[in-house]
């Protein structure tokens, strides 16, 4: 994925386009993360086209602060 200008607006058919892309790319494992750094955007705004395109995103994963379990 080509890096975006950073700031650009990106509306219509384009965008559309990246939100496919990206939640192509985010159900195949990519992290949101590893998406902004590829495309020069922020977390924020990979995570908002993610939500709008309906991805079921992923949680934290890491250490939780439940029970232990023996």
């Amino acid at each position: 994925m080509a890096e975006l200008k950073k700031g650009s607006r990106i509306t219509g058919a384009e965008r559309d386009k990246l939100a496919g892309d990206l939640r192509r790319k985010y159900d195949s494992g990519q992290s949101i993360r590893a998406l902004a750094s590829s495309t020069g955007r922020s977390y924020g705004f990979i995570h908002r086209m993610l939500s709008e395109s309906g991805a079921s995103l992923r949680g934290r994963g890491g250490a939780t602060r439940g029970k232990k379990r023996r």
